[in-house]
């Protein structure tokens, strides 16, 4: 019954992520007592007992809370069971032996035994080895059981009778014929391996579900299945990949290499057309929306054109990093700010925590405004005069004005951005003439427009005399694909908020 409390108590959850903080404490503190000993036995360091003694009542005490928060840890479940019980065992090893050394070290205890300095080492020893043990079992529950040894060189391998390296998929390489290639074998499979596989393996399995394999993958986890077969928006996989990237339930975890939008593409591609096993790229139905990520993987010049077509503005762009000082300002305001990659100094700026955000707030963007790519402004209390400003951020590549009050006027604006490549307009006042405007940013490639002004005979008009322009106007199964190849999840959750 306790267990099932503890399971259910987000406290326990709360308390129990302090393990791998927690466990350092007792490793450094047995090691340095450790070692002071040794020191101290052959003369090389001067330190008293009492010292000593200090040092391991705090690996106890620190040991103990450890074992406590790993016991709370692992109720969220997802680990080897057997592995799991090696390594709880081994810890509260750590904390009794640990103790015990600690007792016996003690003058109040050698004056009630007089043979307890007999024990004092073989508990230290104890305690110590089962440290080292239990740090190797946590590791292995964390990352797997061969992360230490993964990388281990010839000849180590196999002097210590280790198995041929498995090759790391780090990339996914380009495929000869894509019309040729299984689509799970070929496609799928090299994307899993490389961005899911590493938590979702036979040694870690994070809410019991595992990913190395098909049929495990169709199995399921704690959760339930991993996709709908034929209903890739309905699939568990995607709509957490589409979550945004701090809320707890996105996957791969936030500070872990991201599925990219064409992986995502493709991933949701197979789902839709039923998942097969053994079924070739040719004979499956490919949308528009599948083609481009198809075409990357390619090596064939047709492949590598298409490809070229869906490069972004930006990729190529560099620009100086932003001051600190001008980016902490923004996080103090309660904005998001978030590098787009290591090499270009470009950001993401995001007002989803800052509803208050307003137009006479835009003047924090001028001083980082040539390294702004990305800019999240959806539901906040911006107008068109916040528009006026936007022109000065001239690396503009994507823009959310989402459920805002921007209107006709203010898109007129946004004409001078070389780089606009999508702008999100979903539930504004924008209408007929705002899409207009809009068709004629020579760069744009998307836009969304349901629940606001624009009617259906505009959308058709402006998607017929620009046919490179996606114009979103809609919730159904192409307005999904178009969000997992646009990697936009704002106008989803809006229309499913709506009545």
């Amino acid at each position: 019954m306790l267990q099932i409390l503890l399971q259910s108590s987000s406290w326990a959850l709360f308390v129990g992520r302090f393990h791998p903080v927690l466990v350092h404490l007792p490793i450094g503190f047995l090691l340095i007592a450790a070692l002071l000993e040794i020191g101290r036995r052959t003369g090389k360091v001067s330190v008293s007992e009492g010292t000593v003694s200090f040092i391991l009542f705090w690996s106890a005490i620190s040991a103990t809370f450890a074992c406590i928060a790993g016991y709370l840890l692992s109720l969220g479940g997802g680990y080897d069971a057997d592995l799991l019980s090696d390594h709880m065992w081994q810890g509260i090893g750590v904390a009794v032996f640990a103790w015990i050394a600690w007792l016996v070290k003690s003058d109040r205890f050698q004056r009630v035994i007089p043979f307890s300095s007999m024990i004092y080492l073989p508990a230290f020893a104890i305690a110590t080895l089962l440290l080292l043990s239990a740090g190797h079992d946590g590791g292995s529950l964390t990352h797997g059981e061969e992360y230490l040894t993964q990388y281990t060189p010839e000849p180590f391998r196999s002097l210590a009778g280790m198995s041929p390296a498995k090759e790391a998929i780090t990339e996914i390489k380009p495929l000869a014929d894509v019309n040729q290639a299984l689509v799970y074998k070929d496609v799928v499979r090299p994307i899993l391996e490389m961005r899911c596989v590493q938590c979702h393996n036979e040694s870690k399995q994070k809410g019991d579900l595992r990913m190395d394999q098909l049929a495990l993958l169709i199995k399921g986890g704690e959760g339930g299945p991993a996709f709908v077969a034929g209903k890739s928006a309905e699939s568990d996989m995607i709509k957490r990949c589409l979550l945004p990237e701090n809320d707890d339930d996105h996957m791969p975890p936030k500070g872990k290499p991201q599925l990219t939008t064409d992986q995502i593409t493709l991933i949701s591609w197979w789902i839709d057309q039923g998942a097969p096993a053994d079924k070739k790229v040719a004979e499956l139905t490919i949308s528009e929306q599948v083609k481009p990520a198809l075409a990357v993987l390619g090596t064939g010049g047709a492949g590598n054109a298409a490809a070229k077509s869906t490069v972004s503005a930006i990729q190529n762009v560099k620009v100086p990093a932003a001051n600190e000082k001008d980016v902490d300002a923004l996080r103090k305001a309660g904005l998001i700010v978030n590098a787009l990659a290591q090499d270009q100094n470009l950001l993401e700026v995001s007002a989803v925590n800052a509803p208050n955000f307003s137009d006479k707030d835009m003047a924090l963007l001028a001083p980082v405004a040539q390294q702004i790519a990305w800019l999240k402004l959806g539901d906040t209390k911006i107008t068109d005069a916040a528009l006026k400003e936007l022109p000065k951020l001239k690396n503009l590549n994507k823009l959310h004005l989402e459920h805002t009050g921007v209107t006709d006027a203010g898109i007129a604006n946004l004409k001078s951005l070389p780089l606009l490549e999508y702008i999100n307009l979903v539930d504004t006042k924008v209408g007929d003439a705002g899409l207009r405007e809009a068709a004629t940013f020579k760069g744009l490639r998307s836009v969304y427009v349901w629940q606001s002004a624009v009617t259906d005979s505009a959308v058709s008009e402006v998607s017929r005399k620009n046919p490179n322009l996606l114009v979103v106007s809609g919730f159904n199964e192409a307005a999904v694909a178009a969000f997992l190849k646009a990697g936009d999840t704002t106008a989803i959750k809006a229309k499913s908020k709506a009545p």
